[in-house]
């Protein structure tokens, strides 16, 4: 079964440019797993700063993969201080059957 999610988070003011370096740099990598089917980053229309990842990936185990991944740590050890939250915010979606 697919694992599906929505990653959400705010980039802190003045700090917009940095997120979107980063997680534009992230994107690259985590489109190159094997696992991975999506991964789009969206910012709001009326709220630039806040972002939305549409995550898919082949399987759990692809899941996990991608969060064993070694370029993860880093990207969150330099996410966290530009985001207004403590960290991404992971909401897992399921197909309506």
């Amino acid at each position: 079964m697919k694992k599906t999610l929505l990653a959400e988070f705010t980039a802190r003011e003045g700090a917009q440019d940095e997120v979107a370096r980063l997680i534009g740099d992230y994107a690259l990598k985590v489109r190159e797993e094997e696992g991975n089917i999506t991964f789009d980053v969206y910012t709001k229309a009326a709220a630039p700063r806040a972002y939305w990842i549409f995550e898919v990936y082949r399987d759990e185990d692809a899941f996990q993969a991608h969060l064993n991944a070694p370029y993860g740590g880093p990207f969150n050890a330099a996410l966290i201080p530009l985001i207004e939250e403590d960290a991404s915010v992971l909401t897992f979606l399921d197909p309506l059957a």
